[in-house]
């Protein structure tokens, strides 16, 4: 996809990577802000706020943009193919609000691998290669007029970062999670 936009002179924008064959239409939808978890996890891994803003390529903002967002829980494991989850586990569809911001309050991902005695990691097995992925959260971003953008992030800092059995890691799609401990930041959620 990226040699066809290079050959059309499509340029800028926020860096594609893979889809994974784990998404799910659906999600529950809302304006500006949604909580992912069932909080069956809270108590087990640290949260992660996900902030964003939708813009064209030339900065201007996009509200209403549609940004479908998942990732799996703290055992490697996406709802739905994982029984043990509620339906929408980790799965939410945000639309931008009036200046193209959105936020999500979710868990922590973690990297996981393949199924260890799957035929992916079979493969991966003759290959020599491992069935290794970072820690990472799933992006579809759509609005009206605008192609859909299919795009991940990976948490800086995990030890298959740049070792990503399907290469999906990219530049500018790796982000730093930074604690936060500033009970009024806190609060604003």
């Amino acid at each position: 996809a990226d040699e066809a936009d290079a050959k059309a002179g499509i340029t800028g924008g926020t860096p594609r990577t893979i889809e994974g064959p784990l998404y799910v239409a659906g999600a529950p939808e809302s304006v500006g802000f949604a909580r992912m978890d069932d909080g069956s996890e809270s108590d087990k891994v640290d949260t992660l706020i996900i902030e964003g803003t939708v813009t064209d390529t030339q900065g201007n903002i996009i509200e209403g943009a549609k940004v479908e967002v998942w990732h799996a829980n703290s055992l490697g494991n996406y709802s739905f193919f994982d029984k043990s989850q509620s339906d929408f586990n980790l799965r939410r569809t945000i639309l931008t609000d009036a200046d193209g911001k959105y936020v999500a309050l979710t868990t922590m991902p973690v990297g996981y691998g393949c199924p260890p005695e799957g035929t992916t990691q079979a493969l991966l097995n003759k290959l020599g290669r491992h069935g290794n992925r970072p820690s990472h959260v799933h992006y579809f971003v759509s609005a009206p007029g605008y192609r859909k953008l299919t795009t991940q992030f990976n948490i800086e800092g995990d030890e298959y970062l740049w070792d990503d059995f399907a290469f999906a890691t990219r530049d500018g799609l790796v982000a730093t999670a930074t604690d936060v401990t500033d009970e009024a930041e806190i609060a604003r959620l």
